[in-house]
């Protein structure tokens, strides 16, 4: 069977009543789009099984049904018992998906989350690392018709990573779309809407791309014309912002860290003031980020500063917290208690007061520090969409420039190419 056209449901009460807004309708097409499928409905469909009737109205006519919502625990939950009865076949657990949620929740799976673990017969369960509902995907009997079906979650944070990886390498696979090749970046510290006119100034003939935002980046996929073409386009992108902010690959602004830090055998621990332990957060999120993260320091008071990290009461008085003076001696301070090979530091003004003529808000330094390796500083001016967005910011390029800063980079030569920060 030849796979070319889709229909997309969104269910959900609190979307048809306007309560929340549709978030999935866009990044599905979009990306459906770019595989070749031709997309013939998205609607959105309340929690009280209407679903049902929408489903058999187009199931003789579709080629791939894609469903959001319906999976949780509550009786409105409705969309596995649906799609089992239209398929004609009856729901069972799925022990994998059982023996899952049961290590995370432990007895409280007994009730309404035993119901996650129940899948239609003959599908397929999608692992939902992000939730307690697993995703299911498999196929119809309709006629001498095999309908593709595929089910997720509705909560964002749990579809958008099971669609893109899971669900869409699914589709792709299947014969009868006009398939593209696709290339993915990730992109760090570059606005969209700036992203998206870079991409207009430097795409090549034949060239779609897409981007799927993201908390720490923004993943950027090129289709379409050669494979070359595609290369050349993110090499040109790669001139105007550089290459430290456009890498190939789904990547995280940690793992360009950890990559270095593993390859070489290093530690690292941190010093951190207006990122409040965000830095040492990501640096914890990986298993076994014990045997190269020593640890940090969040010293946001001067206080702290000069106790902890021996800076020195004059850098304060003379050139203030934020300064390339006071950062390279927290760098230096936290390597020299730490014991350990790398040491980092960040320091800045995170808002939305605090701000001075001479030092605005957005205003943060980095300092780095190494052993047989001289010392840098570097200061950037981030923009404030509030006092959050500094924060995450400031973190993700303190991670980006102690990999840069490791690998032997020089930091200011880097840096001047980050305009759109």
């Amino acid at each position: 069977m030849l796979y070319k056209s889709v229909s997309v449901f969104v269910i959900g009460t609190e979307l048809t009543r306007g309560v929340i807004a549709d978030k999935h309708c866009q990044v599905i097409a979009s990306q459906l789009t770019q595989l070749g499928y031709r997309i013939d409905r998205m609607v959105l469909v309340p929690d009280d099984g209407t679903i049902d009737a929408v489903i058999r109205d187009c199931i003789d006519t579709c080629d791939v049904i894609l469903l959001t919502g319906g999976l949780g625990p509550t009786s409105d939950d409705l969309t596995r018992s649906i799609v089992a009865s239209i398929a004609g076949v009856t729901l069972v657990r799925d022990q994998e998906c059982f023996e899952t949620l049961y290590k995370r929740i432990g007895d409280r799976i007994w009730g309404a989350n035993e119901q996650q673990t129940m899948i239609p017969q003959g599908f397929e369960p999608v692992p939902n690392p992000n939730g307690t509902a697993p995703g299911f995907k498999g196929f119809i009997s309709k006629g001498d018709r095999l309908v593709a079906c595929s089910a997720m979650p509705g909560p964002p944070r749990e579809m958008d990573p099971m669609f893109f990886d899971q669900i869409l390498p699914w589709l792709a696979e299947l014969r009868g779309h006009d398939d593209f090749s696709r290339d993915e970046y990730s992109t760090f510290m570059i606005p969209e809407a700036k992203l998206e006119e870079l991409c207009k100034s430097v795409a090549g003939e034949g060239i779609q791309w897409g981007t799927r935002f993201q908390d720490l980046k923004i993943s950027l996929y090129l289709v379409g014309s050669s494979k070359e073409a595609r290369d050349a386009m993110a090499e040109r992108l790669q001139r105007l912002v550089g290459p430290s902010l456009v890498v190939p690959g789904e990547v995280l602004p940690l793992d360009l860290l950890t990559g270095v830090l593993k390859k070489n055998h290093l530690t690292v621990s941190c010093a951190e003031s207006c990122t409040g332990g965000y830095a040492a957060k990501l640096l914890t999120d990986e298993a076994g980020s014990s045997s190269w993260f020593w640890g940090g320091a969040v010293t946001y008071a001067n206080e702290a500063k000069m106790a902890l990290l021996g800076v020195k009461e004059q850098t304060l008085a003379t050139f203030g917290a934020v300064s390339s003076e006071c950062v390279l001696e927290m760098a230096e301070g936290i390597r020299s208690v730490s014991q350990s090979d790398v040491g980092f530091s960040v320091s800045g003004v995170a808002g939305p007061s605090g701000g001075t003529e001479e030092k605005p808000v957005g205003t943060v330094w980095f300092g780095f520090s190494m052993k047989d390796r001289a010392n840098q500083a570097v200061k950037l001016q981030i923009s404030s969409w509030g006092r959050d967005s500094v924060r995450r910011k400031a973190t993700v390029i303190s991670l980006i420039l102690t990999s840069l800063y490791i690998n032997g980079d020089d930091l200011l030569d880097t840096v001047r190419k980050w305009q759109y920060i």
